[in-house]
């Protein structure tokens, strides 16, 4: 951390580079994603003199303490881990299938959501207490759940009226995963500041904060760090993969998957009842899984089709706050050929759980 390898220097570039916005950037290194957002938490409480973090419901932003607290599932991430953090305030996900309001079209989930997200800041925290606002633009351990056009923009414009940092979560469905490079880009929305981890070093340890120079260079000089930060191994990894990614139209591959697999999905949901919904963008994609004729949570099916999609040699897994939802995360770079055939094993658990 004393001085940074060229390695590094040149990851952080590249974000600066690649992140949504055309204003001065500065990128901070760490190794987890959890490290990520807690360093933004930092960096923004520095910045705005504030303490309160808001979060959305169904979020979820890691296992240390300050990011389990963060994060909306209780089993298995909070779970007897108690007391929490402070000052972190919870306010309702725009979560279309499941959105209990008046609304039920997209855009009135989002104007809905925006509403109350408003309100609660307004008169159970106070705006002039927030420090951030924190997304994930599409909601991964939560369930795939993909944020109503409109709602980020409100959100990021209100955040920017108040002077609250609006944090992008991409560390699930950054880097191409949804069919744009980041997943705010779908909407056109710039946040103060980005997070990614993940698939930034192809799964090594590697995980960043970047945001606008002004906000990330309000902390001293030592406030910042972690001893395998921007580890010179990971960020050579990074290098190659951000190359990959770019150079061979990653975006445009996970849009392809979504035109794949998406059909296939919707074929299973008619013929299936307990397929409440599916979901998704690019290539990150869900079935969510309901007592038929309810939109009652059936996590056992779900793990039904999962164990036995599994023992055919196809890796799924189950997320969601009800734990009833399937999740696809094909690699982005996967055949065709292989796709299919990894449908046609999804196909038949489901067909075998009807």
């Amino acid at each position: 951390m004393v001085t940074e390898y060229e390695s590094a220097l040149e990851v952080a570039e590249r974000l600066n580079r690649l992140t949504p916005g055309e204003f001065e950037k500065r990128t901070g290194l760490f190794s987890t994603g959890a490290e990520a957002v807690e360093n933004a938490v930092k960096i923004a409480r520095t910045w705005t003199g504030r303490d309160a973090i808001v979060v959305l419901g169904h979020a979820y932003h890691g296992r240390t303490l300050l990011t389990m607290t963060m994060t909306g599932k209780n089993v298995p991430y909070k779970e007897g881990f108690g007391p929490f953090a402070p000052e972190v305030y919870r306010v309702p996900s725009p979560y279309p299938y499941r959105w209990a309001g008046a609304a039920t079209t997209e855009t009135g989930i989002a104007e809905e959501a925006f509403e109350q997200l408003v309100d609660q800041i307004t008169t159970q925290v106070g705006t002039a207490n927030v420090a951030a606002i924190i997304v994930e633009p599409v909601q991964g351990e939560g369930g795939f759940i993909v944020l109503p056009e409109g709602y980020m923009t409100k959100v990021a414009q209100f955040a920017k009226e108040n002077g609250i940092v609006f944090i992008a979560d991409e560390i699930q469905a950054g880097l191409a995963r949804t069919g744009d490079l980041f997943a705010v880009d779908h909407e056109g929305v710039v946040p103060d500041i980005v997070l990614t981890a993940k698939a930034l070093a192809a799964g090594m340890p590697l995980s960043a904060v970047t945001g606008r120079a002004e906000i990330m260079d309000s902390v001293r000089a030592g406030g910042l760090g972690g001893t395998y930060a921007g580890n010179p191994v990971a960020c050579a990894a990074a290098i190659a993969a951000l190359d990959v990614i770019v150079d061979e139209d990653l975006p445009g591959r996970a849009r392809h998957i979504e035109e794949v697999v998406m059909p296939r999905l919707k074929e299973l949901q008619a013929e299936c009842a307990a397929i409440g919904d599916v979901r998704g963008r690019g290539a990150m994609l869900a079935m969510e899984f309901v007592v038929p004729g309810t939109r009652t949570p059936d996590p056992d099916a779900a793990k039904k089709v999962a164990a036995h999609a599994n023992a055919r040699g196809v890796l799924t897994l189950t997320a969601g706050t009800y734990s009833n939802v399937i999740r696809l995360l094909p690699p982005l770079v996967i055949s065709d050929d292989l796709l299919e055939d990894a449908l046609d094993v999804l196909a038949e658990a489901t067909r075998t759980l009807a």
